[in-house]
């Protein structure tokens, strides 16, 4: 048995196809895995760490916006959309898969058609509330399509029902207790943590906004905070706090570039203030955390919104627009949620009620039905 996986662009888009091949090869050790990406993707590094076969062709999206710079773009990514799908159908030929699972990203869709074409079986996964443009353009003439979220079904045409599956997420989030994440941490039973983060890049308007956070909770010690700001503006971020007189040595403030132990902060945290990426609401579903998101509008189909109201429609998180976020408003909402312990609860267990924590075994198995 041969199972290929294309997708790539993002981590978002290869993590879930490396959870999902994890537990294939788990349950079926003879079984051979392949991955198709790009060389410029993040699959080209996250692949061959996890000990897959990879492989690359050369795929360009559109772009929407029509400046010269843009209209040159999309003349080369027009040309690349012939020799992508020579390539791929080359490699198809060539491996022989008995099935194509695509996770997004725009390799998929030469790769995804080609396989068809073939008669190979093929089945597309959608991470986000709202599809992308691979995944809608696909939808309609794969085997199968699963889905995260339930929100996906109405922006989706596929020839049969789509499964809804869940997102794998990283199976450390949740080897550990918050009793014992405290104690690893030295933190008191009863203190409240709060977490935040804007992704491995960082978010300027959520570091520019928990600096009053900060300056508020270094004044009064309300909670206890553990912050990343991310690659972008750590140093800025640290040389602001400096100049505020913010003590991070005490450990009621705690400030990271990146979270390596975020299984162990996650655990802890009474609160969560982060972007909404399909991979973040998935964990924090899965972790039962009450958030407070601040979906990215950089982001296509502006899907990191359709993310966060996924939870913000079941009361188990808040939602703040970047264009309404500020330090007042984020400090306020912090406040009022550590001000009602009943509230707290009750988003914890509707977060854990719509969660799926078994997401890479019904994408596999879903996936071997085809074969």
């Amino acid at each position: 048995m041969h199972i290929l996986f294309a997708g790539g662009g993002t981590a978002g888009h290869i993590n879930p196809a490396i959870a999902v091949a994890g537990y294939v090869k788990k349950r079926y050790p003879d079984c051979k895995i392949s991955f198709i990406g790009t060389k410029k993707g993040m699959e080209n590094r996250l692949v061959p760490l996890a000990g897959y076969d990879f492989y690359s062709i050369d795929v360009a999206g559109f772009q929407r916006k029509l400046t010269l710079k843009n209209i040159c773009k999309n003349i080369d990514a027009a040309v690349k959309v012939l020799t992508s799908s020579v390539a791929s159908r080359k490699l198809l030929k060539e491996l022989k898969p008995d099935a194509v699972l695509g996770t997004g990203g725009y390799v998929c869709g030469p790769v995804l058609r080609e396989a068809a074409k073939l008669g190979i079986k093929t089945a597309v996964h959608e991470a986000n509330a709202y599809p992308g443009v691979t995944i809608k353009m696909l939808a309609p003439t794969v085997d199968l399509v699963m889905i995260a979220m339930e929100d996906a079904v109405k922006n989706i045409k596929p020839k049969s029902p789509p499964v809804i599956t869940g997102n794998p997420i990283r199976s450390n989030l949740t080897a550990i207790t918050k009793a014992e994440a405290r104690e690893k941490l030295g933190l008191p039973t009863d203190a409240k943590v709060l977490l935040s983060f804007g992704g491995s890049l960082g978010a300027r308007v959520i570091n520019d906004s928990m600096l009053e956070v900060i300056k508020q909770d270094s004044e009064l010690k309300e909670f206890y905070i553990y912050h990343a700001t991310g690659s972008y503006g750590h140093k800025e971020f640290t040389e602001k706090l400096g100049e505020m007189g913010i003590d991070t040595e005490s450990g009621l403030i705690n400030i990271y570039e990146y979270i390596d132990n975020m299984d162990v902060l996650m655990a802890a945290a009474d609160l969560v203030i982060c972007r909404a990426g399909a991979m973040t609401v998935n964990e924090l579903q899965v972790c039962a955390k009450p958030s407070i998101l601040i979906p990215s509008p950089y982001v296509a189909e502006n899907h990191q919104f359709h993310n966060a109201m996924s939870l913000k429609r079941e009361n188990a998180a808040e939602l703040i627009e970047e264009k309404n976020l500020d330090g007042r408003v984020l400090l306020e909402t912090v406040r009022r949620l550590f001000g009602n312990e009943q509230t707290l609860n009750e988003m914890s267990r509707n977060a854990k009620r719509i969660a799926i924590d078994d997401a890479d075994r019904r994408i596999a198995e879903e996936l071997l039905k085809l074969i």
